[in-house]
């Protein structure tokens, strides 16, 4: 039986990384198309959550995760 190559732990780390933060993008779309009936409490809900979103995005970018060694 021949094993298959063996990925390293950071690998995996980016991939679940990219589909959390992509995930969560997925998830404005629908909210953006009603944003015009929706009104100014949603925008702000929807700025509360990127601004969330980006200080993740830098929190993990400074622990060096997005690096591939």
């Amino acid at each position: 039986m021949q094993r298959g190559f063996r990925f390293g732990i950071s690998f995996y780390l980016v991939a679940m990384l990219f589909i959390l933060f992509d995930v969560e993008v997925i998830f404005l779309y629908p909210v953006a198309v009603h944003l015009k009936a929706a009104g100014a409490f949603v925008l702000g809900e929807i700025l509360v959550f990127v601004a969330l979103l980006a200080v993740a995005f830098v929190f993990v970018w400074r622990r060096g995760a997005l690096e591939w060694r």
